[in-house]
């Protein structure tokens, strides 16, 4: 069975983060690393303000349903690029790029780490560097991208299907 990590880095959405955690619940994901500014739930030792660790964890729980207690997940400020290389996985960037491969196309590896960037700028130049590869989802109307949860839910019923 295909490992799968999803690395969310910079989303600002608190609802955002919980439809991620659901759809990680559902699709089996092994885990979802939370990186940069991008909002997370309570830690056992939550270095936040505790109303302020509260309030972020019942924002997230609107949308999650539970799933954040379910799906193993881990907070940093800079995800550890070369420990998931070393743990054999191809970092794949969920983004527009010149030489992205659309996902239908898109045969995924054994063992993938799937980037999410932010929600308006997409994911950040020096992260792009740490990509091995990018795939794509077409887009056939006007907008020229998906909400960054919706996004990650047809990117992973596909690696996790295909």
């Amino acid at each position: 069975m295909r490992s799968i990590i999803v690395i969310a880095h910079n989303i600002r959405s608190t609802h955002n983060i919980g439809a991620i955690f659901r759809t990680c619940e559902g699709l089996g994901v092994d885990k979802l690393v939370l990186s940069g500014y991008s909002p997370y739930p309570k830690l056992p030792s939550d270095p936040r303000l505790p109303h302020i660790a509260d309030k972020l964890m019942s924002q997230i729980h609107k949308s999650a349903l539970g799933a954040e207690e379910m799906v193993p997940f881990s907070y940093t400020g800079w995800p550890n690029w070369q420990q998931l290389h070393e743990q054999n996985y191809r970092i794949v960037g969920l983004e527009q790029q010149p030489h992205a491969i659309a996902l239908p196309d898109y045969t995924p590896p054994e063992r993938i780490a799937l980037v999410l960037g932010e929600e308006v700028d997409g994911i950040a130049p020096e992260i792009l560097s740490k990509c091995d590869e990018f795939v794509e989802i077409p887009m056939f109307g006007h907008k020229e991208s998906y909400n960054v949860s919706v996004a990650a839910g047809i990117a992973l019923y596909h690696v996790r299907f295909l």
